[in-house]
């Protein structure tokens, strides 16, 4: 009489002789980004909620923050207010508000220093009193960007550090790297996403005001 195939089948696996594929999971655990194709494209579909997300790009100002805003309208709370460290110009109130983000809920720092600016994230990370925490520090090494990654993780928080995208041939500790292009048209290049492999297409955005 032939053994039933699922006894077959437990033997390979305790033999090590078949491989066992881990499907993604049905409810993926990432903060929805506000765009199908992106959140597609992640194994977690969207945001990290509990590490380092890397936005690169090729100068401040061209619709980074439109690309988080819908995460940030999300998780942004009395009790857990948005923290903004030093960012290079001051958020447009009737915009953000418009895109569903309560200003009150925003916490904004300037500090002096890329030293003080990655110091104000870290502890704003580790205290765990942040919904989000987005920092753009003038200079980040790879040793301060694995302290975000690791207060992230301590935290239970999101983080995004916004830096320009000359650094993305650099190794970094981030758990998910994307740059953002604006030429020939606006789209996005995810260049590395913990857990899968990045995909070899970029996602198109829509034009600002579209």
């Amino acid at each position: 009489m032939a053994a039933p195939a699922d006894a077959s089948l437990t033997t390979l696996f305790d033999a090590r002789r078949l491989w066992r594929g881990r499907a993604r999971p049905t409810q993926a655990d990432g903060i929805p980004t506000g765009l199908a194709a992106l959140d597609d494209a992640l194994p977690q579909g969207g945001w990290p909620p509990t590490s380092l997300s890397e936005i690169l790009l090729p100068m401040d100002g061209v619709g980074e923050l439109q690309l988080v805003l819908p995460a940030l309208a999300t998780l942004a709370s009395r009790d857990r207010p948005v923290m903004l460290v030093t960012p290079p110009y001051l958020p447009g109130v009737a915009g953000w508000s418009a895109r569903g983000l309560d200003m009150r809920h925003v916490v904004i720092v300037q500090a002096a220093s890329s030293i003080e600016t990655l110091w104000a994230m870290e502890q704003s990370l580790r205290s765990a009193a942040c919904s989000a925490v987005l920092g753009w520090p003038p200079q980040a090494d790879d040793r301060a960007l694995r302290r975000l990654q690791v207060a992230a993780d301590t935290g239970q928080t999101p983080a995004f550090v916004f830096r320009d995208r000359r650094h993305v041939e650099h190794a970094s500790p981030a758990a998910l790297r994307i740059e953002l292009e604006t030429r020939p048209a606006p789209q996005l290049r995810v260049r590395k996403c913990r857990g899968a492999q990045p995909p070899a297409h970029p996602v198109p955005l829509p034009r600002r005001g579209a």
